[in-house]
């Protein structure tokens, strides 16, 4: 029986303001730090590279701007990532639209983006694989990574 990965919480800027660094350079520096740097140097902005690495997804509460604490945090493979999104695999449907994406740099650190999920298929194979758009780049509240528990291995 799996165990239900704890959720966390996240300091998310005032409607309207964003805070700290806009997403898209978020996900440059964490994209860099897996691919050279003149592989991102040749690339078209909205360019996808491979991601298979496992991520987390924590439900973002009715506001849309924090978690839900009274949902679980789902964990699914990465397939690609652009600087403007993600797509990725999952084993079971996906009932939110707006989630908090946490993916784990090649050095350690967690970066965390709001991310609208748009679109959903069935493979061949039983899973799902699903993709959306990131909104947002969110900080999480120092401490909370360790909360999240770790990530199963393959």
């Amino acid at each position: 029986m799996m165990q239900p990965i704890p959720t966390t919480q996240f300091e998310l800027p005032p409607e309207g303001r964003r805070g700290g660094r806009p997403a898209q350079s978020q996900v440059r520096d964490l994209l860099a730090t897996f691919y050279a740097p003149t592989d991102l140097g040749e690339r078209r902005r909205s360019s996808r590279y491979p991601f298979p690495y496992l991520i987390r997804l924590h439900p973002v509460g009715s506001d849309g701007r924090s978690p839900d604490p009274d949902q679980q945090t789902i964990v699914v493979v990465g397939k690609h990532l652009s600087e403007d999104g993600l797509g990725f695999y999952h084993r079971e449907p996906i009932s939110h639209r707006r989630m908090i994406a946490s993916l784990e740099s090649s050095d350690g650190v967690t970066h965390a983006f709001v991310i609208d999920l748009s679109w959903c298929r069935f493979t061949k194979q039983g899973w799902y694989e699903s993709g959306g758009r990131f909104l947002e780049s969110v900080t999480m509240v120092q401490g909370e990574v360790a909360a999240l528990g770790e990530l199963p291995t393959p």
